[in-house]
């Protein structure tokens, strides 16, 4: 299988995040999890004086854009290419150019992968989050999306959790 690279694609100005939310429900539907890892809208945190306060607000970093880490292929372009909203990868033509990683750098997104010694059923607290200090054993461990899922008791079922690799530590 081949690398997954980080892609660039332009929208219509404001539907960013429902083409993030469309792109994810056709992955989960289609079964693509594993060729299209991550779809993000880049925030920043800025500062702004309303009435002569100051209030924190995340503001998109680019207007007009969604980045998207997959595997480029037919399939995975026609997917992306065809959801509402998108007018069509960053790149001449029609042929989409990946980012390189000192662009991921200034961006802010790590290229690089989190080395871990989790293995399935291995017991973990989570560190942080909303399940912040929950315990739960590793039922599934996802190594492109950097993640692992615990089965945490809620309401008297076990229902699974997906978390990141830096939100828990090996007991």
């Amino acid at each position: 299988m081949a690398d997954a690279k980080w892609y660039v694609v332009h929208t219509y100005s404001g539907y960013e995040n429902k083409v993030k939310a469309d792109l994810e429900k056709t992955i989960e539907n289609r079964k693509l999890q594993d060729t299209i890892l991550e779809v993000t809208v880049p925030l920043q945190e800025v500062v702004e004086v309303k009435n002569g306060e100051k209030k924190a607000a995340q503001k998109k970093m680019f207007p007009g854009y969604v980045l998207i880490h997959m595997i480029m292929n037919d399939d995975t372009w026609y997917v992306v290419r065809n959801t509402r909203g998108v007018t069509g990868f960053v790149g001449p033509g029609s042929k989409p150019v990946p980012l390189e990683p000192d662009e991921m750098a200034r961006m802010g997104i790590s290229a690089g992968s989190i080395q871990i010694d989790y293995q399935l059923d291995d017991t973990i607290v989570v560190t942080s989050g909303v399940w912040e200090g929950t315990i739960g054993v590793i039922r599934e461990i996802n190594e492109s999306k950097q993640s692992v899922t615990i089965m945490v008791d809620m309401f008297g079922r076990e229902t699974p959790v997906e978390l990141s690799f830096t939100e828990v530590r090996k007991m």
